[in-house]
């Protein structure tokens, strides 16, 4: 039971569904964590001493009433709280920021409410402590059910202390996600395949399933560039993702998304936002928001380093570092990076209203012939199961 309400009433019960739209979403970005690991490029943060909760909590505060003043009265469809390790918070500094949200905006009762944690810091109590406050959806970064894996992603789990952490989860949320990277080195089809079918055993209703990618400014770069990680070629690659592909959609958790897989009916609303190109307000350190206000679309930025942040809100109420506002043109291409990503396509309609132009047809219908886009009817066009593994070459073609 919820200990925050909003202006229609408290929110945290049934998880209401997707109505296709858009929508409105709220993303909380908590910037610390235990460790970092070697592959990550996110805005993550690694303190030897502790976090003072209560004083970040307050930052958080001040710079949701800021974000409501630029995005004007909104209804929320989601909130997504991220990291980082949003479960290195105390349950009461996750209230604090949900009631801070729903203060600001309307949040109706039901819609998902989700946070990432990881398995190390499953605990029956904090748990527990989330879900009173109004957590209905938990992300868990597991990452691998292979041991070998963990270590060398530089988790700091084991395999057993994963499916403890899922098996809590499924007992305290009514909704689980959990992360997995594969085409890892030396990783084979027999091997992910067979911690793919124990994963799917595990989850609830959805999966993330993202291929290892080599970020710059990261240790693994560093190693990659010594020759010292030799990752999988682009034929294996292509076939572990064609597995993935077959596996899930073979047991009922066919892709949404390019790396998302999920029961029917329980895809991420929150991520749906962003590749339906809806509109978001980001809060907290590096967070990015996107959102029209004014008649224009206006993107924020907020400073990446934790304390710095946490000063220039003390200074200014809000961490904001940069603004743009952007043009139909580069609208026009977001739109079509994202909603290509997506199973159920691009709403062309929405992308001609937007851009104030087609997509140029002699290259679309290229495509097509090609087998790396397809129709839906006349309202929607997508990437093909072959053409999603090629998604950047047919967004650069099809962008002006």
């Amino acid at each position: 039971m919820t200990v925050w309400a909003s202006p229609e009433g408290a929110a945290g019960a049934a998880i209401n569904g997707d109505d296709g739209a858009p929508g409105f979403g709220v993303y909380l970005h908590w910037p610390f964590c235990a460790a970092k690991c070697p592959y990550c490029d996110f805005n993550s943060h690694v303190r030897h001493g502790p976090v003072d909760q209560a004083d970040f909590a307050l930052a958080f505060v001040a710079e949701i009433v800021h974000m409501r003043a630029l995005t004007g009265p909104r209804t929320v469809t989601s909130i997504f709280i991220g990291g980082g390790t949003p479960s290195l918070m105390a349950p009461e500094t996750v209230g604090t920021l949900l009631e801070a949200v729903a203060r600001s905006w309307s949040v109706p009762a039901g819609i998902e409410i989700t946070m990432e944690a990881n398995p190390q810091s499953a605990d029956v109590k904090r748990f527990a402590g989330y879900r009173s406050v109004g957590v209905n959806r938990l992300s868990l970064g597991v990452q691998a059910l292979d041991d070998t894996a963990l270590k060398f992603l530089g988790r700091l789990h084991d395999v057993a202390a994963a499916r403890a952490a899922i098996d809590l989860a499924r007992r305290t949320f009514p909704r689980l996600s959990f992360d997995l990277i594969y085409a890892r080195p030396g990783q084979t089809l027999e091997a992910w395949k067979g911690e793919l079918r124990e994963a799917i055993a595990l989850a609830a209703d959805h999966l993330s399933l993202y291929q290892l990618t080599i970020e710059d400014g990261t240790p693994f770069r560093t190693l990659h560039d010594a020759g010292r990680i030799a990752m999988p070629d682009g034929d294996l690659a292509g076939d572990l993702y064609a597995l993935t592909q077959d596996v899930t959609t073979a047991a009922g958790l066919p892709a949404y998304e390019i790396s998302n897989h999920a029961v029917p009916g329980a895809e991420s609303r929150h991520n749906l936002t962003y590749w339906r190109y809806g509109d978001y307000a980001g809060i907290g350190p590096g967070a990015h928001g996107r959102f029209d206000a004014d008649g224009a679309r206006r993107v924020t930025i907020t400073e990446r380093h934790p304390e710095t942040w946490l000063n220039r809100v003390g200074k200014d109420g809000h961490g904001i570092a940069e603004t743009e506002t952007l043009l139909a043109d580069a609208q026009a291409d977001e739109m079509l990076l994202m909603g290509l990503r997506l199973v159920e396509g691009l709403d062309l309609a929405r992308y001609e209203a937007l851009a104030g132009r087609s997509l140029p047809s002699g290259k679309l219908q290229a495509m097509i012939d090609l087998g790396m886009v397809e129709r839906l009817g006349n309202a929607r066009i997508r990437a093909t199961a072959r053409g999603r593994m090629l998604l950047d070459a047919i967004i650069a073609e099809l962008a002006r």
